[in-house]
């Protein structure tokens, strides 16, 4: 069972373990950078209660416009399903969820200019 304080640290870790492509597109989204908003990377979305905290770790998060931002590499070919679940309880949540490809990173006007769609 984890506790609130052990989910926050776990996303710690990760914000310390940054793959390229999250380190790629934080140059672009944080203090404000993109359109005067704020995101948080490798931050917890804590849902519910019930034998312990439930939670899903969000590569990107705007608050502000309920918008989660994740990064999708290779793994993401192999765990569609999973992938679905997360969105649907994401969304259940009130968020809006936008999926990009680490690949489409080449192309950061395009990158931004979908972002930009969604805020």
């Amino acid at each position: 069972m984890k506790s609130r304080k052990s989910i926050i640290d776990l996303a710690r870790e990760l914000r310390q373990l940054s793959t390229p492509a999250e380190q790629e597109l934080w140059e672009v989204l944080r203090n404000r950078r993109f359109l005067g908003k704020k995101f948080l990377r490798q931050h917890p979305l804590i849902y519910g209660y019930y034998q312990g905290y439930k939670f899903f770790i969000a590569d990107f998060y705007c608050a502000e416009a309920k918008l989660v931002i994740e990064l999708d590499g290779k793994i993401h070919e192999f765990q569609k399903e999973y992938d679905e679940g997360r969105d649907y309880v994401i969304t259940e949540m009130g968020n809006r969820v936008l999926r990009i490809k680490n690949e489409e990173l080449d192309d950061m006007t395009a990158v931004k200019n979908k972002i930009a769609a969604y805020l």
